[in-house]
């Protein structure tokens, strides 16, 4: 088992706060202090420093900070050759997932993968893709699953799925019943949209920028942070929306929501997984290829 006053010490360095590092370990804010103590006088450096209500890491907690980091991946690695050593696979697997994956994708290959490996602990954030890439770049997590376009250098990204993004508006209020509809007319349209840094929103951008087109240039009742939240907004109002065909199925097939076909346009994106530059972990690198072959 790693040393728990790393532990506590990166928890310190990546949340800026030691109140929120004891909340988070389940321990008391003076057990946190002890801890860091005493790793600063075993080293015989301050790792920290204060500024105001802030904390900053010192030359020597940046370097434990990277230390700790490879230290953690190393021991994640050594939880899981052991375990499959033994033929019974192990370890914990930190997931992050943007909204549209994490809802209505993930969840019944998790349950399958859950069965079949019960000794790996998975837990999951679900957050728009800019904050999962994020979260992945402060160790976080170990793995995310994304949906955005554009792609960060220090990344990796392994597409897993294609998937569609559509216009879709209530049935019941019968409007927009000529189509396909023109881009001009999708520009005047009033549209409640996914929030800014969704992969969703992001691929829309970047088309209607492909069409010499400005997104600024539509007509945005309200941004907002889920599908759920979009669909039941639909209900209410005489509004359309651009979602993933995957996020609607039910609410079609039920007659509740109908999707317009716009001329000459489809919405293509790949859903992928993305890890920190370099070979990706032992058990990450598992959990891509299992899910990659169930979905």
């Amino acid at each position: 088992m790693s040393d728990f006053r790393l532990e506590v010490f990166y928890k310190v360095a990546t949340l800026g706060s030691f109140t929120k590092a004891a909340e988070a370990l389940y321990i008391t804010q003076p057990a946190v202090t002890k801890h860091i103590r005493e790793l600063e006088s075993q080293w015989g450096l301050p790792l920290f420093e204060r500024k105001g209500n802030t904390i900053h890491l010192t030359d020597a907690g940046q370097i434990v900070r990277q230390h700790a980091e490879r230290i953690f991946d190393a021991y994640r690695g050594l939880e899981f050759d052991l375990s499959t050593l033994k033929q019974q696979l192990s370890g914990r697997l930190r997931l992050g997932a943007s909204t549209t994956i994490a809802q209505y994708i993930l969840p019944p290959a998790l349950a399958l993968f859950n069965q079949r490996f019960p000794h790996i602990r998975v837990s999951l954030i679900n957050e728009n893709s800019h904050i999962v890439e994020k979260a992945l770049l402060e160790r976080e997590i170990d793995l995310g699953l994304v949906e955005n376009a554009s792609r960060n250098k220090t990344l990796k990204y392994v597409p897993f799925m294609e998937d569609e993004l559509v216009l879709v508006t209530a049935t019941h209020h019968g409007l927009y019943r000529k189509t396909p509809l023109s881009l001009k007319t999708l520009m005047g349209i009033p549209l409640v949209l996914r929030e800014k840094g969704s992969g969703t929103l992001e691929v829309l951008e970047k088309y209607l920028r492909a069409q010499d087109l400005s997104p600024r240039d539509l007509n945005v009742r309200m941004y907002l942070g889920s599908s759920e939240g979009i669909k039941a907004y639909l209900q209410a109002s005489d509004c359309c929306s651009i979602v993933s065909i995957k996020t609607i199925a039910p609410e079609v097939a039920s007659g509740r929501l109908r999707v317009l076909e716009i001329d000459n346009c489809r919405l293509l994106r790949q859903l992928s997984f993305v890890h920190l530059q370099g070979q990706a972990e032992p058990l990450p690198a598992f959990f891509m290829q299992y899910i990659g072959r169930s979905l």
